[in-house]
């Protein structure tokens, strides 16, 4: 079947690497847990997570796909949708579950908020992202790559980067490098010490013009300004500071 560019599709090929990526995915789910894999494809990562986890199921767009990994797996086991419009509380009634895959690039952003709207059920998550994403879902403070997707995942999940995968390990190769991350979920992700719609707007603000200082760009939501930490610029601050300046928005507003 060949990969359709229009839903950026690219198949895993080398062997090697899809041993890595299984060995990283058993080594950080458990198998009493429920398992759900997003962008299965071909199913060269499935048809083993199948075997491996007792509570399986893989959602693919694409029905041409479906079609194939219907061959060797349950159709009950296969969701046939985009995973951005799926409920995701409905496939286990609730009950948490590990969250794996090969992202497509196009939505892989969109699939981290989305797994973020449903921390509750996903305690842990190994996925395949485009390297440069997968740097800005781990950077730390005073990295360039350091943003709004380091400080929203990093706000609730401990991000980590694998490996990187060559385009050499594709068919058709992509035109960049790839990385396995984890982001293994905070013991603490349920109690968030500040209100989270008004963390991630000053987030969101503040990296909207991310080579000003801080003082500049949040002078509509404080009015001390003079604060040491407003004058550095977004990208030096971490998840901790940001809270302590919603904080203290929240305590302002009170």
């Amino acid at each position: 079947m060949k990969a359709k560019k229009r839903l950026g599709q690219h198949f895993l090929t080398d062997n090697s690497v899809i041993a890595k990526i299984i060995a990283a995915i058993k080594d950080n789910c458990s198998a009493e847990q429920p398992l759900i894999e997003i962008g299965p494809g071909q199913g060269i990562l499935t048809y083993e997570l199948d075997e491996t986890y007792p509570q399986f199921r893989a959602i693919e767009y694409d029905r041409d796909m479906i079609a194939i990994l219907s061959q060797r797996i349950a159709t009950e086991k296969l969701i046939q949708d985009n995973v951005l419009f799926t409920d995701l509380d409905s496939i286990f009634e609730g009950k948490p579950f590990s969250l794996v895959g090969n992202f497509p690039y196009n939505i892989s952003s969109q699939i981290i908020f989305k797994m973020l709207e449903n921390r509750t059920l996903v305690p842990t998550m190994v996925g395949m992202f485009q390297k440069e994403v997968a740097e800005r879902i781990c950077a730390s403070p005073g990295s360039k790559k350091h943003g709004i997707i380091s400080l929203r995942t990093q706000a609730f999940y401990e991000a980590e980067l694998l490996f990187d995968i060559p385009p050499t390990a594709f068919n058709p190769p992509p035109r960049v490098q790839s990385a396995i991350i984890k982001l293994v979920r905070k013991a603490d992700y349920e109690v968030f010490p500040c209100d989270e719609t008004i963390f991630n707007r000053i987030i969101k603000v503040s990296f909207q013009q991310r080579r000003k200082k801080l003082r500049n760009t949040l002078k509509p939501f404080l009015n001390d300004l003079d604060m040491e930490i407003l004058q550095q610029r977004p990208e030096q601050l971490g998840v901790k500071d940001f809270i302590n300046i919603a904080q203290l928005i929240e305590k302002q507003n009170k």
